[in-house]
C-alpha cells in the first residue's frame, strides 16, 4: 500500500518542515491541571506567578552575629557594646536595641527592633557583659531589608516557564501548595518490523533487538510526556491500521518507528493518509529523511525512519518542538554554537546531522568533535554522542575552528 506523493507536500526542508508541524501543533494544545507543588518539576507553568507578598516578610540577619546600630560603630578602632539578649532564626521577640547595646543574632532571624546592622561573629569578641567588635564593621552590614528577594507584586515567573528546582523554591517561598499546569501530552510509542525482537529473547536469522523502543520511549518521558504503552507490530497492513486508530483514539500523539520510506514493506504513508491525513512526507535531511507527519482524529502522528540515528535526530528536529508548542512553553534559549576541532566535507544538498563529543576550553570556548560513527544504523555514534551539529543545505567544506549549530543530546551537561 503505497501513498500518493503527489496528495501532500514532500521533499521540504528542515525550516519548512518544522514551521509547517508548528502550525498544526499550535492547535492541539493540551489542557491545564492544577496539582501539587512537589510534583511539579519539569512541568510547564501554565499561569504567570506574581509575589503575594514581600519576600522575605521582615528585615533579618544576613549573618550569625550581633545586630546592633550601625551609628554606634567606632569607624576608626574597636566598638565596645552590652549584650541584653538574643534572638534566634523563628524567634519573635528580642529586647529593642537601644544606643550602646546589642543583641545576639542567629542567620534569619528577625533584626530587633532598633537594630540596622549585623557584625560578623568571627569579628567580635565577648568580655564579660559586653561584645567586642573588631574594626572595619559598615552600618547597614549583614542586615537583609524585607522584600530584598521579591516585593509584593512582583512578576515572578511566566506562563510557559519549564520549572526547574529553584523555581519551586521560589513559589513555595509565597505559601503555595498547588500550581495550574499544562497537562501532560499523552503518547503511544508504536516500533514496526518483522525483524524486531524484544531485548531478551534470542535472535533468529536476520533479527534486531528492538531498541528504538527504549530510545523513543526515553525520549518521550524525557520530555514530559506521559507514555501510555508501547506496541511491537510487524509490517501487516491490517495490524498497523488496528493499532494506528487504537493510538489514536487514547493519545495526543502517536510516534511510530519503521514503515515510512518507499520499499514494498513500508505501509505507514499510504495507511495513514488512508484512515487520517498527512501533511507532509520526506524532508530534506540526512539523516530521517523519510520522516512523516499528520494525524488521525484529534491525535498528532509522527512516523520516524527505523534506523535508530534518524529516529533520536527527527524526534529531537520535529517531535521536540511539537511537544513545547503542545504545552506553549515559551521559546527557549539562544541557539548554542561550538567550533569545529577538524575539517567536515560535506557532498550533498540536504542539512545533515553529525554526531559529535562536544568539550570547553579554558577561553570558554565550545569545541565540537565528530564522531567516527555516523551512518544512521550505527547506534554507538548516538551512545557515545553529547549533540548532534547541523550543517545546513548546500555541498560545503567546514575548515576546523569553524562555528556550527549545536543540538544538544538530552543528559549532556
Amino acid at each position: 500500500m503505497q501513498a500518493e506523493a503527489s496528495t501532500f507536500p514532500t521533499g521540504l526542508s528542515l525550516a519548512e518542515a518544522q514551521a509547517r508541524i508548528a502550525s498544526v501543533a499550535v492547535d492541539h494544545a493540551v489542557g491545564d491541571e492544577s496539582i501539587a507543588l512537589e510534583s511539579t518539576l519539569g512541568r510547564v507553568l501554565a499561569e504567570d506567578i506574581f509575589a503575594p507578598f514581600d519576600v522575605p516578610g521582615f528585615a533579618n540577619s544576613a549573618m550569625d552575629g550581633y545586630a546592633l546600630r550601625g551609628a554606634d560603630l567606632d569607624a576608626n578602632g574597636e566598638t565596645r557594646l552590652r549584650l541584653i539578649g538574643a534572638i534566634l532564626a523563628g524567634g519573635s521577640e528580642a529586647p529593642r536595641v537601644e544606643p550602646g547595646t546589642c543583641v545576639r543574632i542567629t542567620t534569619g532571624a528577625p533584626l530587633p527592633r532598633g537594630a540596622d546592622t549585623v557584625a560578623m561573629k568571627e569579628d567580635t569578641r565577648v568580655d564579660g557583659a559586653d561584645v567586642v567588635i573588631g574594626p572595619g564593621t559598615q552600618p547597614g552590614a549583614n542586615a537583609r531589608p524585607a522584600g530584598e528577594d521579591y516585593r509584593a507584586g512582583d512578576h515572578a515567573l511566566n506562563a510557559g516557564t519549564v520549572l526547574t528546582p529553584a523555581q519551586l523554591g521560589a513559589i513555595a517561598s509565597f505559601g503555595r501548595g498547588r500550581v495550574v499546569v499544562a497537562r501532560r501530552p499523552r503518547a503511544v510509542l508504536l516500533t514496526t518490523g518483522d525483524e524486531l525482537v524484544a531485548p531478551g529473547n534470542t535472535l533468529g536469522f536476520g533479527q534486531i533487538h528492538d531498541s528504538n523502543r527504549y530510545s523513543l520511549g526515553a525520549l518521550l518521558e524525557q520530555h514530559g510526556v506521559e507514555l501510555l504503552r508501547h506496541e511491537r507490530l510487524r509490517d501487516d497492513p491490517p495490524a498497523l491500521r488496528a493499532a494506528l486508530v487504537r493510538a489514536a483514539n487514547d493519545a495526543d500523539i502517536v510516534v511510530t518507528s519503521g514503515g515510512v520510506s518507499a520499499g514494498e514493506a513500508d505501509y505507514l504513508p499510504g495507511l495513514l493518509a488512508e484512515i487520517g491525513r498527512v501533511h507532509l512526507w520526506k524532508v530534506r535531511i540526512k539523516p530521517g529523511m523519510p520522516f512523516l507527519f499528520g494525524g488521525i482524529g484529534r491525535a498528532l502522528v509522527f512516523s520516524l525512519p527505523g534506523n535508530p540515528v534518524s529516529g533520536v535526530a527527527t524526534f529531537l528536529a520535529f517531535v521536540r518542538p511539537a511537544l513545547a508548542t503542545m504545552t506553549r512553553q515559551r521559546a527557549g534559549a539562544a541557539k548554542l554554537r561550538a567550533r569545529l576541532t577538524q575539517a567536515v566535507r560535506k557532498t550533498h544538498s540536504r542539512t545533515e546531522f553529525l554526531r559529535v563529543a562536544l568539550a570547553c576550553d579554558e577561553s570558554g570556548t565550545l569545541h565540537a568533535t565528530p564522531l567516527r560513527k555516523q551512518g544512521s544504523g550505527q547506534l554507538r555514534g548516538a551512545a557515545e554522542a553529547d549533540a548532534l551539529i547541523v550543517l545546513p543545505e548546500a555541498a560545503q567544506e567546514y575548515a576546523a575552528g569553524a562555528v556550527v549549530e549545536v543540538l544538544p543530546l538530552p543528559g549532556w551537561a
